[in-house]
């Protein structure tokens, strides 16, 4: 072996009195390599770990033999395996998807001390490379097997793709494990270094997996208990604790200066509840200010600052991004009940907002601070003639409304940076002082209730706002970061929730509680949510359905790391369908193929959406620019003045997107043509994202054309569009026009779902079509429901015939017939 410099890379702790410590390359010599601790701690065991240790994070390991063995665990990934699907090894080294079906890459099941896997070995030696090569594992059907998070050698490739790399240097000779003489304390720091070298720089005993799965069931955040006021924080690195509290204002405006209060860590048998600062205050202190100052000890992985004014992440009001947070008796805001019932998620028709856009330019008298809030859009909610209302929607999709980091209430922010999971938007409140936004958002929720629109919140548990209240309470246990203690940032946003940590986990499950308990939501919409990853997300759910059996839940299943629709098929939440955005934005524009077409139509069935409501298809969102602005013929890229093709094309959108099996999604304003004038990211700009609700008269057209398509997919007639179960492979048939994507498909063709049928035919092309039916098809009686312009209405003149055939379709032209029996 080559001599090398000796250098640490990492160390991390499973238990307080055990760990492993990581080399920067293979130690093959067969002594221990001579390290020694700091700060009075001193080993009293240094071993190799087993071999196939490290192959449990990283998919493989090496022998002294020279051969290399990939596993899986069957533990870890039981659907392949449950239904006796081969498994393949698949990289750099055999073209990837060529590996499927050949037996020399075939895993065989097998026993790794006495873990049942499924391995495949041989020699080392052509897998190891520089620059590493690159693999993964693959079903036989061509399903590609998550990395594991955290998985060491992982890398991302330019398109986001996350593989696993061999790397020569770590093949599970670079892993010894340790135990101490003493258990650590989490408060102190201790380091690490090589004792026989005075170059090498010491690194810190990291906490690992025991120290996130630190918890406590204790209430947490200010609480009224037994006429006392009883305040606690999860805090388990913390050196001390300082509680701020000020009374507040008089009848002359004037506030008594801050009392100050020193924290003290509970005693009890559980770590968790050890890691918990305590003071209790006699007397009820509803409406009293409160923030904590917290120090700790001082290395990579801490950002402890006794200068610092803490927000309380359970406080339930906040009186801006900074706090401080106030004091609430939770008795003392208990919401009405409204006897609201949250439609089934097959019957949802969605509209995503915001809460400035919606209320920004209504038609209502309000005053400039009622605009810019719950109470202001409480009143264009209550309003004869609101938008949402008529155009028929029944769940509003809510932007951000957790306290987020605007820096003043005046500045517009689609708030997703947020600072507090509990306190509602203080900028959005009359008087945010005396936590006026609680109640305001109450009402406002009842408000939407009584109009029959469930209210679903878009909430950020993906990475947090400036300041980031969680990291100076302990950066390590709340944040993912790397070895020198930088913050990871695959959420794009400057940091990434270490969301699996046991009380970051909880603090999202009661957070959402607090908002469906306090507020009466009827579901969320989880930002990012592949950085919470599949398994956090099944915990959430089973705890929220607990809570709300009928809660929707909605994952935006991506990040800047990857993708994990496919993990959530087995799971209880629906995903918004990127794939579709893209797949419908390209077909009105004569683009794409005919199987996509199919599959789209169908609700993406089996690898993206299990069930019907799986799927949440839709072509603009609150992100980059809206859909005439992408989908128009105007040059600059602007839709503000569409072109008549601009308006067709968003006719036939609506036709496919209202017909689509799944939950359909519009963005407030899609329905009249609603522009940016071309800019992508408006996340500021609450001038260009304001509704104008003239554009609702300029382009009646189209807002009518929504607003029935609405109302028909709602209707008894439109239920043939919404699948409470998965369709027979014989509900649909297509009829395509040759060499074109202009399509006919007959609704239940089968007659699965009863005797009633709907033949929907539209053409994307810029020229007439000729659609060729089966002739018992086109000789059935039919009654035609709707065109490109406009739906037939009940008062309008119907007749009854046959179709011709081949079915004429004019140039970006539609049609909706349905069979009069």
């Amino acid at each position: 072996m080559s001599h090398r410099p000796n250098k640490i890379v990492q160390t991390w702790l499973k238990t307080p009195t055990s760990g492993v410590v990581e080399l920067a390359h293979d130690w093959r010599a067969r002594h221990a390599p001579p390290l020694r601790l700091t700060g009075g701690l001193k080993f009293s065991g240094l071993e190799r770990v087993r071999d196939h240790s490290y192959g449990k994070e990283s998919g493989y390991f090496a022998t002294r033999a020279g051969r290399i063995y990939f596993f899986l665990p069957i533990s870890a990934h039981p659907k392949p395996f449950a239904r006796r699907a081969p498994v393949y090894l698949a990289g750099d080294f055999n073209g990837w998807g060529d590996a499927i079906g050949r037996d020399e890459w075939r895993l065989n099941e097998a026993s790794l001390d006495g873990q049942a896997v499924l391995l495949w070995t041989g020699r080392a030696e052509q897998f190891f490379s520089n620059p590493p090569q690159r693999f993964k594992f693959v079903t036989g059907e061509g399903r590609w097997f998550e990395v594991p998070t955290g998985a060491p050698n992982t890398v991302v490739d330019e398109s986001g793709n996350r593989n696993l790399i061999v790397d020569v240097e770590r093949t599970g000779f670079h892993l010894f494990a340790f135990t101490l003489d003493q258990p650590v304390e989490l408060s102190q720091t201790q380091r690490m270094e090589w004792a026989s070298s005075g170059t090498q720089e010491d690194v810190p005993l990291r906490p690992g997996p025991f120290f996130f799965q630190l918890a406590t069931d204790l209430p947490l955040g200010a609480r009224s208990e037994q006429g006392d006021t009883v305040f606690r924080l999860f805090a388990p690195r913390a050196t001390k604790v300082t509680l701020y509290l000020i009374e507040p204002e008089d009848e002359r405006g004037i506030a008594p200066a801050e009392q100050k209060f020193a924290l003290a860590k509970r005693e009890g048998e559980s770590a968790g509840d050890r890691a918990v600062w305590e003071f209790v205050v006699e007397g009820d202190l509803h409406g009293w200010r409160y923030w904590y100052q917290i120090d700790g000890p001082r290395d990579e992985f801490g950002l402890f600052d006794p200068e610092q004014r803490v927000l309380d992440p359970y406080a339930v009001a906040a009186m801006g991004r900074k706090g401080s947070g106030l004091v609430i008796d939770a008795k003392r805001v208990r919401r009405k009940a409204d006897g609201f019932v949250t439609p089934f998620w097959q019957d949802l028709i969605i509209c995503e907002a915001h809460v400035r856009d919606l209320a920004a330019m209504a038609p209502v008298k309000m005053t400039d601070e009622e605009r810019r809030g719950f109470t202001g859009l409480k009143r264009w909610v209550d309003s004869p003639g609101f938008y949402l209302n008529e155009l028929g929607v029944n769940c509003v999709e809510l932007q951000p409304i957790q306290e987020f980091d605007n820096e003043s209430p005046e500045d517009y922010h689609w708030g997703y940076m947020t600072n507090n999971y509990f306190s509602p938007e203080s900028s959005y409140a009359l008087e945010p002082a005396k936590a006026s936004g609680i109640q305001e958002f109450q009402d406002l929720v009842m408000a939407f209730h009584r109009r029959g629109i469930a209210v679903v919140l878009d909430v950020v548990y993906n990475h947090v706002g400036v300041p980031g209240h969680l990291m100076f309470i302990d950066k390590l246990y709340y944040f993912a970061g790397g070895l020198d203690g930088e913050l990871s940032n695959w959420s794009g946003c400057g940091n990434d929730l270490r969301v699996d940590a046991a009380m970051a986990t909880r603090l999202i499950i009661d957070s959402c509680t607090h908002l469906i308990e306090t507020y009466g939501i009827d579901g969320f919409r989880f930002d990012l949510a592949e950085l919470l990853g599949a398994e956090v997300l099944k915990e959430i759910e089973v705890v929220l359905k607990r809570v709300k059996p009928d809660v929707i839940l909605i994952a935006e299943p991506w990040s800047f790391r990857g993708h994990i629709a496919g993990a959530l098929t087995d799971t209880g939440w629906a995903s918004w369908n990127d794939g579709y955005r893209g797949f419908l934005k390209d077909f009105v524009r004569g683009r794409g193929n005919r199987e996509s077409f199919e599959y789209y139509l169908k609700g993406s069935p089996w690898y993206f959406a299990k069930w019907p409501a799986q799927t949440v298809n839709y072509v603009e969102s609150h992100d980059g620019r809206t859909w005439i602005d992408e989908i128009t013929e105007n040059a600059d890229g602007s839709g503000h003045l569409p072109t008549a093709n601009d308006r067709r094309r968003t006719h036939l959108m609506a036709a496919v997107l209202f017909s689509s099996v799944g939950i359909p999604m519009i963005s407030a304003g899609q329905d009249f043509l609603r522009s940016k004038h071309g800019v992508n990211n408006t996340y500021l700009r609450g001038d260009l994202n304001a509704l104008d609700y003239r554009r609702a008269e300029r382009f009646s057209g189209t807002q009518a054309y929504f607003s029935d398509w609405i109302a028909f997919r709602r209707s008894e007639q439109g239920s043939l569009l919404r699948h409470y179960s998965r369709a027979t492979e014989t509900y649909f048939r297509f009829w395509f026009a040759p060499d074109s994507l202009a399509v006919a498909v007959l609704y239940n063709a089968d007659f699965s779902q009863g005797t009633e049928q709907l033949l929907f035919a539209i053409n994307p092309m810029e020229h007439d079509v000729e659609v060729s039916l089966d002739e018992e098809v086109a000789e059935m009686r039919w009654i035609k429901i709707a065109d490109h312009e406009h739906f037939k209405h009940k008062h309008s003149q119907h007749w009854t015939a046959p179709l011709d055939s081949p079915l004429w379709l004019p140039a970006l032209g539609f049609g909706l017939w349905r069979a009069s029996g």
